[in-house]
């Protein structure tokens, strides 16, 4: 089990990229955490879960859903602390 702090950059906001990441995240399965947008733009998303659908998760994030434009991703990876019991939207 691993955790990943991700900041996504490009046109991601106002575009349903969060909605999507949660579908996304509910459709791997094991995966848990929250989807935010920032002040600066950018969408910061926290993630734990099994190593190999993480991965999985963090590929999908280079593209994301087709009505947004990453143009890159930061990932931090971190201990698993196993905090959190699903994975959705911060306001």
């Amino acid at each position: 089990m691993i955790r990943v702090h991700l900041t996504i950059h490009g046109q991601v906001q106002g575009v349903f990229f969060r909605a999507h990441t949660v579908e996304k995240a509910q459709a791997l399965g094991d995966i848990t955490g929250w989807v935010a947008n920032q002040a600066d733009g950018t969408v910061a998303i926290e993630a734990e879960g099994p190593e190999n659908k993480i991965n999985d998760f963090i590929d999908w994030c280079y593209s994301g859903p087709s009505t947004c434009e990453v143009s890159k991703v930061e990932v931090e990876r971190h201990e698993y602390t196993g905090e959190f019991d699903d994975f959705d939207v911060r306001y």
